[in-house]
């Protein structure tokens, strides 16, 4: 073996085997662990990416599915009783591809709907054989307690995407998806919101346009002819939470100059992305925080 091939040889040596050389002694404890992961990241061994996939991974054994659900109010359902053409809206708008299915209340919560299902309904004629009973899919129920590494091993094994959480007196605290679990590991998964690193305002043929939260707004104002103030706030999503008067969670919407601003993604600290669309109402009030028409699509 000349000595290309020797070099070539040891670049394919994967950064696991790279990990093992470097570890001098066994970790005492998880901290020492991330400790000596850490610094192999700082000597070339790991890349920044890898790194966090690995400390993703040993923090969901300690994370339980209570700290990322979405709540029972965010939660959008639809009813065991809607017929194809009311489920169409909610499917449409939200984008998402599975639904729970509920009965009197949001306690009661009798199947899953994924949205491909509802294809061959799509037809008028097919429209009047539609069944609920017979499209939807069992749900799976899971506690809040449970941990999340748990949790993806049930995704998996019962090759659900998307599990509904209760709490201790059986009550529905909310759901929770494989993608969510997902991404406390590798980091925010991209979907049909999203928008690129250098990109602030992406718009759609059908005149609805995701802006994130931290668009300045002056750049807002050029792009959508408004004339929110700069004044207390530097970008839309401030002022959108200002107008709202609490942090609002994902399908809260507010209307304001015109727009109506939907909530498409937030944390418990700050609004990271909106759905800005023409407000199909006329004379909706200039909210400076405290005349905005605020209202839940949830």
């Amino acid at each position: 073996m000349n000595s290309e091939d020797r070099s070539s040889s040891s670049d394919q040596r994967s950064w696991l085997e790279r990990i093992s050389q470097a570890i001098s002694g066994e970790p005492r404890d998880r901290d020492s662990l991330v400790d000596v992961l850490r610094d192999a990241q700082r000597r070339g061994l790991l890349d920044a990416d890898q790194l966090a996939m690995i400390e993703g991974a040993l923090h969901v054994s300690e994370m339980q599915v209570r700290d990322i659900m979405i709540p029972r109010s965010q939660m959008v359902v639809v009813r065991r009783d809607a017929s194809p053409g009311e489920l169409l809206p909610p499917v449409i708008e939200s984008g998402h591809s599975r639904f729970p299915v509920i009965g009197e209340n949001r306690d009661d919560v009798i199947g899953i709907l994924i949205a491909k299902d509802l294809l061959v309904y799509s037809s008028p004629e097919n429209q009047t054989r539609f069944d609920m009973r017979e499209v939807m899919r069992p749900a799976l129920f899971v506690p809040e307690s449970k941990r999340l590494d748990v949790m993806l091993k049930e995704f998996r094994s019962s090759r659900n995407h998307l599990a509904v959480v209760v709490d201790e007196y059986g009550g529905v605290a909310g759901m929770v998806t494989i993608e969510d679990v997902l991404e406390q590991i590798v980091g925010e998964i991209d979907d049909e919101h999203d928008v690129d690193d250098d990109t602030y305002i992406l718009s759609h043929r059908e005149g609805s346009s995701v802006v994130k939260a931290l668009t300045p707004l002056e750049d807002f104002n050029a792009h959508f002819g408004t004339a929110f103030s700069d004044e207390e706030f530097d970008t839309i999503g401030g002022y959108i939470a200002h107008a709202f008067g609490h942090l609002p969670g994902r399908g809260e919407a507010v209307s304001l100059e015109g727009y109506r601003f939907e909530v498409v993604r937030a944390d418990n600290r700050r609004i990271h992305l909106l759905m800005v669309m023409p407000d199909p109402e006329e004379g909706v009030e200039t909210a400076s925080g405290a005349g905005a028409d605020i209202q839940s699509s949830s």
